[in-house]
C-alpha cells in the first residue's frame, strides 16, 4: 500500500495536467470564456509545479515498467512547467484580439505538457512513443491555431506531415531494436552478451533510425529545414512553446536514452552525433545571419544552440548530465524572454505577428522595459559574460575540453562568434530612432501587464544566474538520473 501511495505522489504533476485539460473542457461545456480557460490551465499547471516538492520525497521510484521518476525527471518537469506557464501568460494577451474560439488553445497546451512530462520520465520505448505523440499532435493544432492566416495554416501542415515522417523512422527503429534484442526498455536494449554479436548491426541501425526521429524533433541538421517556416508562421506563443517545452522534453529523453541504453555507447554512433552537432552549430548560425524576421532568426539560432548541447551527448562523460541541465535551464529561460517580447509586441492578435526587425527598431522609445529585457536576452543567447547564457556555454565548453573533442570546441567558439553579430544587431536596433510607420505595440490591459512581469522576472533571473550561478549549479548537480533495473 505504501508503494502504491508513493507512486501516486510521484505522478501528481501529470495528474494535475490531466485535471487542467478536463477542467477546461468542462468549463467550455458550461460557458465559453477565454479568461476562465486560461485561469483553469494556469491553476492546474501551478499545482503540478508545487506538487514537485512532494515528488522529491519519494524519488527515485519506478511507476510501472514504463516510467521512472527520479531527480533528473523532477528537474526537467520543473523547467517544462515554468515554460508552459509563461506560454499561457503570453497567450492570454495574444489571443485577446482573436475573433474566433480561443478556449481550445489551452486544452492543446495542457495536453502537450502532459506528453512532455511523460517523455522526460520514460524508460521504455512504448512510453517514449506515447509521450512523444502526445507532445507533438496538439502542436499541429497550436501551430495552425490562427488558421485564417495562410502562414499559420502552412506551419501547421508542414509540421504535421514532417513530424509524421519522423515518427515513421522512430517506429521502424524501435522494430529493429526489438528484433535484435527482444527488449524495448532502455537498459535491456543490448545486453553485454549481445553487444558486438550478430544482432549488433541491427541494433545500431535501429538506434540510428530512432536518432533520426528525435533529431527531427530537435531540428538538428540535416532535419532542420522545417524550423524557420514553422517558427515564423505559428503564433508567437506557440513558437515559444516549440522552442522551449518541446526541445527540453525531447533532449532530456535523448540524454536518458544515451546514458541508459548500452547500444548507444557505440563509438561510431557517438561520432555521428558529433558530426550532427558540428554541422548544426554552423548551419544554424550562418542561416540566421541574413534573417530580417525575428522569429525565423530565433528559429535558426535554436538549431545552433541544440547543436552546442548535443556536444554533451557526444562527450559521453559524467559531467554531461550536469552540463545538459545547466544549459537547457539557461537556454529555456532566455528563449522564454525573447519570444515573450515578440508575443507582447504582436498582442493582441491583429493578423501577422510583428516579426520584421523594423518592428523592433526604436522599441526603447515606446516600451523601454521590454527593449532592455530583449537586449539582455540577446546578450545571454550570445553567451556574453554576466548573463546565464554564458554559464551554460561555459559548461558545454568544459565538457568538450574534458572529453578531448577539440574540433567541437572550435565549432562552439566560431559559432558563438558568428552568433554574436546577429544578436548584437537585434540589440542595436532596439535603441535606434523609431520609424514613423512602425507598428505600435499594445501598452494596456491585464494580459500585457502579466506578460511584462514574466519578462521582467526572466530578465532579472538572466542577470542573477549570470552573476551568481552557484544555486542553479547545486540544483542541477542534485538532479541525478536513476538506473532502475
Amino acid at each position: 500500500m505504501n508503494d502504491t501511495w508513493n507512486q501516486l505522489v510521484a505522478v501528481l504533476p501529470p495528474i494535475f495536467a490531466c485535471l487542467a485539460v478536463i477542467g477546461v473542457i468542462a468549463a467550455i461545456a458550461v460557458k465559453r470564456s477565454h479568461t476562465s480557460a486560461a485561469v483553469i490551465t494556469v491553476i492546474g499547471l501551478n499545482l503540478a509545479l508545487v506538487s514537485l516538492i512532494g515528488v522529491l520525497f519519494v524519488t527515485p521510484i519506478q511507476v510501472t515498467p514504463l516510467f521512472v521518476v527520479d531527480n533528473y525527471a523532477v528537474f526537467f518537469w520543473a523547467v517544462i512547467l515554468v515554460a508552459a506557464l509563461a506560454t499561457c501568460t503570453y497567450a492570454g494577451s495574444y489571443f485577446e484580439g482573436l475573433d474566433d474560439n480561443r478556449e481550445e488553445f489551452y486544452i492543446l497546451v495542457a495536453s502537450s505538457v502532459l506528453g512532455a512530462l511523460a517523455l522526460v520520465a520514460s524508460r521504455h520505448f512504448a512510453s517514449l512513443f506515447i509521450g512523444l505523440e502526445l507532445l507533438s499532435v496538439p502542436l499541429y493544432g497550436m501551430a495552425a491555431y490562427t488558421y485564417r492566416e495562410r502562414q499559420a495554416l502552412e506551419a501547421g501542415f508542414k509540421y504535421m506531415i514532417l513530424s509524421g515522417a519522423a515518427s515513421s523512422f522512430l517506429l521502424f527503429g524501435m522494430a529493429l531494436l526489438y528484433a535484435a534484442t527482444g527488449h524495448l526498455d532502455y537498459q535491456g536494449l543490448m545486453s553485454s552478451a549481445t553487444l558486438g554479436g550478430p544482432g549488433h548491426a541491427w541494433g545500431l541501425m535501429g538506434i540510428g533510425m530512432v536518432l533520426v526521429g528525435l533529431t527531427f524533433k530537435l531540428s538538428l541538421v540535416p532535419f532542420h529545414l522545417w524550423t524557420p517556416d514553422v517558427y515564423g508562421g505559428a503564433p508567437a506563443p506557440v513558437s515559444n512553446f516549440l522552442a522551449t517545452v518541446s526541445k527540453t522534453a525531447v533532449f532530456a529523453l535523448l540524454m536518458r536514452l544515451f546514458v541508459l541504453a548500452p547500444v548507444a555507447h557505440d563509438a561510431w554512433l557517438l561520432t555521428l552525433v558529433s558530426v550532427i552537432a558540428f554541422l548544426s552549430m554552423f548551419a544554424g548560425n550562418l542561416l540566421a545571419l541574413r534573417q530580417t524576421d525575428i522569429k525565423r532568426l530565433l528559429g535558426y539560432s535554436s538549431i545552433a544552440h541544440i547543436g552546442y548541447l548535443l556536444t554533451a551527448i557526444a562527450a559521453g562523460i559524467p559531467l554531461s548530465i550536469e552540463a545538459t541541465g545547466v544549459y537547457l535551464a539557461t537556454y529555456v529561460g532566455t528563449t522564454l524572454g525573447a519570444f515573450g517580447v515578440v508575443s507582447l509586441v504582436s498582442s493582441p492578435f491583429a493578423g501577422r505577428d510583428a516579426t520584421h526587425l523594423d518592428h523592433y527598431r526604436g522599441l526603447y522609445r515606446k516600451r523601454p522595459v521590454l527593449a532592455v529585457s530583449m537586449a539582455i536576452m540577446m546578450l545571454s543567447l550570445a553567451g556574453v559574460p554576466l548573463t546565464m547564457g554564458f554559464i551554460g556555454k561555459f559548461y558545454i565548453l568544459s565538457v568538450a575540453v574534458a572529453a578531448g573533442l577539440w574540433w567541437l570546441v572550435a565549432g562552439i567558439i566560431i559559432g558563438s562568434g558568428i552568433g554574436l553579430f546577429y544578436y548584437l544587431r537585434v540589440m542595436a536596433l532596439l535603441f535606434m530612432e523609431r520609424p514613423a510607420d512602425a507598428r505600435e505595440p499594445a501598452t494596456g490591459g491585464f494580459g500585457q501587464t502579466a506578460g511584462a512581469v514574466v519578462i521582467w522576472l526572466l530578465a532579472a533571473a538572466t542577470l542573477i544566474v549570470g552573476i551568481y550561478p552557484t544555486w542553479l549549479i547545486d540544483i542541477v548537480a542534485g538532479s541525478s538520473m536513476a538506473g532502475i533495473g
